[in-house]
């Protein structure tokens, strides 16, 4: 059990005064710079308070197609490259479905906006 505020919490309310307090503060040519850090913090909080369950999943069924291994992503871009899961092969519809959950959990991290307007947001 975590004490309150957690991590996320902590880096959401810094983001919050960067932007707010600090940022209307710095010269133009620092602006940018302010602004890809509170980006990072954002993302930072994101991943802080997703669901480790999710990424769990996703790893479980890449692991399913590539088979025991210290590296299972590693594993699973090098039998794509050599097209095993081509579109034909028993897996390719699997290893889509491992591809697209994996996507999805990136981008619920790096750019929910994207994902949330995307036509491929709802899980299969």
């Amino acid at each position: 059990m975590h004490e309150q505020p957690d991590g996320a919490a902590l880096l959401e309310a810094a983001r919050g005064v960067l932007l707010e307090e600090l940022l209307p503060h710095l010269p133009e040519g620092l602006r940018f710079a302010a602004r890809m850090v509170a980006n990072a913090m954002a993302i930072a909080a994101r991943e802080a308070r997703q669901d480790g369950g999710r990424q769990a999943e996703c790893l479980a069924a890449v692991a399913a197609l590539t088979g025991p291994g210290d590296a299972p992503l590693a594993a699973f871009a090098k039998a794509i490259r050599a097209g095993g899961f081509d579109p034909g092969t028993p897996q390719h519809a699997a290893a889509a479905a491992a591809l697209m959950g994996l996507a999805r959990a990136r981008c619920a991290v790096s750019a929910p906006k994207a994902l949330a307007e995307s036509p491929f947001r709802a899980a299969e």
